[in-house]
């Protein structure tokens, strides 16, 4: 059976997006829950995030809503964005990086447009997870441990944004490649006829220099 991991940072509005189409895939098959620090890929990359960059920031913003309401769903930004997500990163992770601990927190930041950058901020989710301590769960040194885990596992596997699905190592970054991960997910092959495996060696017609 493939492995299935997913890659996420409750910052990313996209990540929410696509969190109901991955529970519903845990349903019917295992699947690895993995929260990363997104800024770490960023930093590990020398690139800049959407929302650092102007004008992209407030497009962002808005198609993430615009995406939202076509799936019928209402998303709400927390008070202010980008936020640090340690603290809620930490606590999906002092939760078993659960299901439910995955939904509760996305839920509190993205569809109830609550803050999520402080154990304080975060106490009424972490007590719905049987969590009264949420400040002590996050500073734990076992769950760091696993953060840093988490994020040496993305980097491995070559992950270079959030959310990214991984099927055997083969990534789909964003939402919007969520019904080309199942497609292949049913019939891995199509990865492999000629044209997709051309694309891998496509050469490099230019470059931008430093």
């Amino acid at each position: 059976m493939m492995t299935l991991v997913w890659y996420f940072d409750f910052i990313s509005p996209f990540a929410w997006l696509q969190w109901p189409k991955v529970k519903t895939l845990t349903a019917t098959r295992p699947v690895t829950l993995r929260p990363i620090v997104f800024a770490g890929l960023l930093e590990r990359l020398g690139h800049k995030g959407p929302a650092e960059i102007p004008g992209k920031r407030e497009f962002t913003y808005r198609h993430a809503l615009w995406r939202a309401r076509q799936s019928g769903r209402e998303l709400r930004f927390p008070p202010a964005h980008p936020f640090n997500p340690l603290a809620a990163l930490r606590l999906c992770i002092a939760a078993g990086s659960s299901v439910d601990a995955t939904d509760a927190i996305f839920d509190w930041i993205w569809a109830r447009g609550q803050a999520g950058d402080s154990a304080e901020a975060l106490r009424p989710v972490a007590a719905r997870l049987g969590i009264a301590d949420p400040a002590a769960a996050i500073a734990e040194p076992a769950v760091k441990a696993q953060l840093r885990a988490n994020f040496e596992a993305a980097a491995a596997e070559g992950v270079f944004g959030v959310p990214t699905l991984s099927l055997d190592g083969r990534l789909f970054w964003g939402d919007d490649a969520h019904e080309f991960a199942l497609a292949c997910l049913h019939d891995p092959s199509l990865l492999d006829d000629p044209e997709m495996r051309r694309l891998a060696e496509l050469p490099v017609g230019v470059s931008r220099s430093g």
